[in-house]
This record gives C-alpha cells, structure tokens and sequence, in this order.
C-alpha cells in the first residue's frame, strides 16, 4: 500500500529548536574537560567551583545576574537587528556611547534629585545609543554600506573617543593633581545609585532588563511596526512589494539595537561602577558585554524570551570562571577559551539547525507540489 512520507512534527521541530543550544553548550563543556585533562586538572573539581562561584551563595546568585544585565539588554538589541535583517556588531560603542552621555548628565548636575536624574540618565543612555546604531542604519539603507564594517568602525571611534574624554575633559579633578593620572571620571553622586538588594550587589537595572525583554517581544510579535520589522528581515523584496518601506524599517531596527546597547551603558554606570574608567579598550570598561550580548541572543534563538536564560547562563560563566580559575590554578586566558568554544559551538549548531530546516521545508515544498505523487512503501 502507498503512503505518503512522515513530516517533520512541527512539536519535534521546536522541541530540536531550543535544545540545540544547550546541547552545543554540554559539547563545548565536554571539550573543556579535554583541555582541563590534559593540563592535569580535575573537570569534576573545575566545574564544582565554577558552579559554586555563580550559584553557591546569594552574593554569587546577585553577582551572575548584575553580569548578565548588560548582556541581555545589549543581546535585546541584536534580536531586533537580526529580526529586521541587518547585523548590528557594534554593542561595545553604543554601550560605551550610552554611557558617557548618562555620566555626562550626572557629573553635569550633582545636586539634583536621584529620582530626577536616574530616570534622565537612562533615557540620555537610550537616545545617545540610538543615534549611535542609527548612523550605520542610514548608511546601510541610503548608502549600501555594509553594517557588519560600519558598526565595528563606530565601536573604535566610540573608544577612542572615551579614551580622550577620559584623559582630557571628564576626568576626575582629583586624578589631575596625582601623579598617575588615572583616565577615569568623577565617582557619581550617591544618590544617583540604582536601587539595590543589601547587602547584594543586586540593583534594580537586574529587573528592568527582564522588563525591557517582555516589552521587546511585545513590540516584535504584537504590533504593526514589529511585524513590518521581522517581514523587511524575512524577505525585502516582498516586504517592499507590499508597500513597507524597507529603508526606513532597516534604519530603524539598528536605531532600536543601538538603543538598548546605549541603555546597557547606563545602567552599568548608575548600578555597577558608578564612574566611568579606561584601559585604553573597550573591554576595560565593558567587559567585553557587547560581543558576549551577541552570543547571548543567538543563544536565546533570536528571541527576546529566550535570551534571558541565555544572558543568565553567559552571566552565571563569567562570574564563576574567576573561581574556576582560582580553584584549579589554570591561566586566565582557558577562561576565555571556555567561553570561545561555547559561541563556536552554539553559532555552530545554529547553522546547522537552519540548514536542516530549509532541507525540510523544501522536502515539505516538493510533496505539496505533486500531490498526485506518492513515495511508495510497503506496508
């Protein structure tokens, strides 16, 4: 008897879809334990205290979640960008950028009101963001310049721009008369302080960022202008065809994505380390938040839900590789290698899943368009 061949079960389908990445992430664990073998450390032993230095304590719980908050804000950022078809990797700048104008607005009126300033601040982080991705969108749209160059150049002139202002015009008045000039600003007024969880390092930009989440997936998947911005990402052509105006939602998915990255700036200014200071990188600031946002979203499938685990879990590595480190008394640069391998496996596996989607669908395309023919089987 003939009978047609089995589909691909849309509930497999998802249920593949959201474990790929944890899978890839117990791969990259597995090839850490290798490496931790062969330098004759123990991965039972490395792992435990990589556990215990995220989650072991309530200090470390708070700990991860600060750690993730700049990723996941940057990481809703980049849902956005890779939702409306361009790629934003410029999250180090526009982290950098909102930063600076949130801590230009403090040191500008240090006796105003917290509960004015913190609310400006975040907003001035925001807008200065924005205007930041918006740069490389207008020329991506109007210019065909390519995102992935423009944004990684706007990250240099963003540091570099730090750089000075930090040696020059913003920094500390006390740091002039020192000797060793340290290229940092002024500490923030305290009363400019997010709200936090004594005796924790937990504040209150920890829940705005999961605030910001449910907001941004309502924005993509619930109104008219987050579906105009996920139909230019599916396809431009029939987007435009339809009558979006594709230049205008592209410039405004890397506004939105450099938004948030210039809000991450802030909040870890106003809740982290209420001053701003440099060595001469991004990362010295950052902590390299802007590219670790990006495996974050992809991580989380691109989606604004899902990245916050991901954040939490990317958060919950870098707090407890200090102690992993400390424990086994490996170099500081396996750290780095630990993280390395979980984005080679997760980006990896993310292709993969896709490839293997698009075999389906056209498996799926091919039978729909001969429903007259049957692959045979005997039953």
């Amino acid at each position: 008897m003939a009978v047609k061949t089995n589909k691909v079960n849309p509930l497999l389908s998802r249920t593949m879809a959201a474990l790929t990445p944890v899978l890839a992430t117990l791969a990259a664990l597995g090839v850490f334990a290798l490496i931790l073998m062969a330098l004759g450390a123990n991965p039972i032993e490395a792992y435990g205290a990589l556990v215990e230095g995220a989650v072991g304590s309530p200090n470390a719980i708070a700990d991860t979640l600060v750690k993730a908050t700049p990723l996941l804000l940057i990481g809703l950022g980049i849902c956005i960008a890779f939702r409306g078809g361009v790629t934003n990797i410029g999250g180090e700048g526009q982290l950098v950028v909102g930063a600076i104008a949130a801590t230009l607005l403090g040191l500008k009126f240090p006796e105003t009101p917290g509960y004015v300033i913190i609310p400006l601040a975040l907003l001035l982080g925001f807008l200065a963001g924005a205007v930041w991705g918006g740069i490389p969108g207008i020329l991506k749209a109007y210019f065909n310049v390519n995102e992935i160059l423009s944004t990684i150049m706007m990250n240099q002139i963003a540091v570099q721009g730090m750089n000075f202002l930090l040696r020059g015009p913003m920094i500390d008045p006390v740091q002039l008369q020192a000797a060793s000039r340290i290229p940092q600003t002024a500490r923030l007024a305290r009363a400019f302080d997010l709200p936090r969880l004594v005796p924790t390092r937990l504040h209150l930009g920890v829940l705005l960022a999961v605030i910001a989440a449910v907001l941004v997936f309502i924005f993509l998947w619930r109104t008219t202008i987050g579906y105009r911005i996920r139909a230019v990402g599916l396809n431009a052509d029939a987007a435009k065809y339809a009558g979006i105006n594709v230049k205008r939602y592209m410039v405004l998915s890397l506004l939105l994505s450099g938004a948030f990255g210039g809000l991450a700036g802030a909040v870890q200014v106003y809740g982290v380390t209420h001053r701003m200071f440099t060595d001469g990188s991004a990362a010295g600031f950052t902590g390299s938040a802007g590219f670790n946002g990006i495996v974050a979203a992809l991580f989380g499938q691109l989606h604004p839900i899902g990245t916050i685990p991901a954040a939490i879990l990317f958060g919950a590595l870098l707090v407890g590789a200090n102690k992993l480190q400390r424990v086994v008394q490996v170099p500081s640069a396996l750290v780095t290698a630990l993280n390395g391998l979980v984005v080679v496996f997760v980006v990896s596996s993310e292709i993969w899943r896709r490839h293997q989607a698009k075999q389906n669908q056209n498996v799926e395309i091919e039978e729909s368009s001969t429903p007259e023919k049957e692959v045979t089987g005997i039953v």
